[in-house]
């Protein structure tokens, strides 16, 4: 079954259904999934195998049946956060180091963010949008197209400015450039997973992966500060339980903006930033794997060498184009 066909109709009924029913009904098809271990669930044994090698394979069958809730629990949410008011997605959502940007948004300038997939980063920008500054990002194509139009129709319904990511990566690095020296706002890409061949090798748990090269472009190409950012769940209680009108929030911290190599030349700062975000939201996943929805391959290990091999030859060095993508939990990878 592929997720991403039953999203139009999910949002069409979503709606009317009390958002208890809705999260029940979300934990249930988690652990379906889970129970059917599907490529995706293995996937993300694999992925969480190597955030936490000191876990045994038990405990890693239990944490990707978390992991498994945390993902179908974003879904939940996102059918209903366009419905929230303001005083519930503020109840939701607890951020930390928002001061560090606010030197920058004051000053005019805007602010690039490296995001993973974790939690719900659609919560985050909801809120951002609304307590800190305007949120322009890069939504990914999905399939099919219904599905696509749902989420690019809900992003913008909840106050983001989105620039589809559409194959010409050219055009969206431009369109990214614009919007960071338009004045202040917050430019969110996910780049833990590279989407155009064209992203930067790294180290991820102490093996190599492949992420976007966007955040660390655009923040070169701009003068942008770039901050790495990392969410988690956090269970609700008391007061703030019954503001939100859910047992779960989100805690998003915005960590220090990262020191730009002035000495190296072009394509190494952009490989240098780009490592630097990546430890810091690693750190993130080890302590909180659960809430990282990585369903899909972003390990080179996992990849096919010869393909992968073809591909980078392809594609040639990590360019501007590689924007990261706001991507949709990745409607298709829970077969």
């Amino acid at each position: 079954m592929n997720v991403g066909q039953l999203l139009p109709v999910a949002w069409r009924v979503a709606r009317f259904v009390p958002e208890p029913v809705l999260r029940g009904a979300a934990a249930l098809g988690a652990d379906l999934v889970w129970w059917r271990r599907g490529g995706g669930v293995r996937q993300l044994e694999r992925n969480l195998a190597r955030a936490r090698p000191d876990l045994p394979a038990t405990a890693v069958r239990r944490l990707s049946r978390e992991g498994m809730r945390s993902y179908l629990r974003y879904y939940a949410e996102a059918f209903t956060l366009a419905s929230f008011t303001p005083a519930q997605t503020d109840a939701r959502v607890r951020a930390l180091g928002v001061e560090g940007l606010r030197t920058e948004l004051d000053a005019g300038r805007a602010v690039v963010l490296a995001l993973g997939h974790m939690g719900n980063w659609d919560l985050a920008g909801a809120w951002a949008t609304r307590a800190i500054a305007p949120v322009t990002t890069v939504a990914e194509k999905l399939e099919p197209e219904a599905a696509f139009r749902e989420f690019l129709a809900f992003r913008e319904g909840i106050g983001l400015e989105i620039i589809p990511l559409d194959g010409s990566g050219g055009e969206v690095f431009r369109r990214l450039v614009r919007a960071v020296r338009a004045g202040p706002r917050l430019v969110p890409l996910l780049a833990d997973r590279d989407l155009t061949a064209r992203g930067v090798e790294v180290q991820l748990f102490g093996q190599t992966a492949r992420v976007a090269a966007g955040p660390a472009a655009l923040a070169l190409s701009t003068g942008a500060r770039l901050s790495p950012v990392t969410i988690r769940y956090e269970r609700l209680t008391g007061a703030r339980r019954r503001a939100a009108g859910s047992p779960w929030g989100v805690v998003v911290t915005f960590h220090p903006a990262l020191p730009v190599p002035r000495d190296l030349p072009r394509a190494e700062q952009v490989a240098a930033l780009t490592q630097g975000w990546v430890d810091v939201v690693a750190a993130g996943i080890a302590e909180h794997p659960q809430d990282w929805h990585m369903l899909q391959k972003v390990f080179v290990a996992d990849l096919d060498p010869a393909r992968y091999a073809a591909t980078v030859a392809d594609a040639g060095p990590a360019d501007a184009g590689a924007a990261g993508a706001a991507g949709p939990a990745d409607a298709g990878a829970a077969r």
